[in-house]
């Protein structure tokens, strides 16, 4: 089974061709490909088939590495992208991809950039259904009480912001994360970012993603804590341009007065290669 792996600010995919696959993707079998010691490791797996609607190049299914199905991934996405285009999907700059979340309309902007129309955020969803109109909601997790802004862009975000940036760094995300990503406000669980601005349009984050936990990245965690800052300060030209600082590096946000977001960033590949068979024996035994 021939596969990539391809990391975008230092979080990793492994991408695989649906016609390359001997057998169906559980949960089982993807926490084994992504496993550090025993599989391939990985921040998650990213499934490309033929696409349903002719009108788009590629249907894309993101896979989060404790085996659970994310309905998007800012970085996953411009993985997949730039993958599809190097790998000779389409031969356009701009062209379409399903999602879970929908639609997604990439223009390819270099060899290893692109900038993605998310579509457009919202402050209200199913995922936060007790929320006020803005998002705005407050909860208790370890003991402190944190001041959140809900924001949905595919999948839910809940941005926490901080006052100081020696206040962010000292922050404990293995331990503040899991139970506000589980919290009972949250019914389909929540990824989790905590921000802090910094001189001009510029923030810093850190993000702890569902089903993943502290990483390096995160396209739709840097989007959440981007609306979430434009939400709090306002933009008086109708658009903000927001870049987020990551321990992995730096995304451009772009956020419409109606909160329609494009994100541009990179994803590059970093190794291509086939599973052996005997591990590929042990995969087909996995349930």
């Amino acid at each position: 089974m021939r596969f990539e792996k391809w990391q975008a600010l230092g979080n990793d995919y492994l991408i695989i061709e649906r016609r390359e696959l001997p057998f169906d993707l559980t949960p089982a079998r993807i926490r084994r490909l992504c496993d550090g010691p025993f599989g391939v490791s990985a921040d998650g797996v990213l499934l490309l088939s033929p696409p349903a609607d002719p009108a788009n190049v590629a249907d894309l299914r993101i896979f989060n590495p404790d085996g659970s199905e994310a309905e998007l991934s800012g970085n996953g996405a411009r993985e997949a992208i730039l993958y599809l285009r190097r790998r000779g999907w389409t031969d356009r700059d701009s062209f379409s991809i399903h999602t879970a979340a929908g639609e997604l309309r990439p223009s390819i902007t270099g060899l290893d950039t692109c900038t993605v129309d998310m579509g457009g955020a919202s402050l209200r969803s199913d995922d936060y259904p007790d929320g006020a109109a803005d998002g705005r909601g407050q909860l208790t997790a370890n003991a402190h009480e944190w001041a959140f802004q809900h924001v949905s862009i595919g999948n839910p975000q809940c941005a926490i912001r901080v006052d100081t940036l020696a206040e962010l760094e000292s922050l404990d995300l293995p331990a503040l994360g899991p139970p506000i990503e589980g919290h009972e406000l949250f019914p389909n669980r929540t990824n989790v970012s905590w921000y802090t601005p910094l001189n001009g349009r510029r923030i810093r984050a850190r993000i702890f993603e569902r089903g993943v936990g502290e990483t390096l990245s995160s396209g739709t965690g840097a989007t959440g804590a981007a609306v979430a800052y434009v939400q709090e300060t306002g933009s008086e030209s109708g658009a903000a341009r927001i870049a987020v600082l990551l321990d992995g590096g730096e995304l451009e946000v772009e956020v419409g007065k109606d909160l329609q977001v494009n994100l541009t960033g990179w994803a590059r590949p970093v190794f291509e290669g086939r599973l052996s068979e005997d591990f590929e024996k042990e995969l087909h035994e996995t349930e």
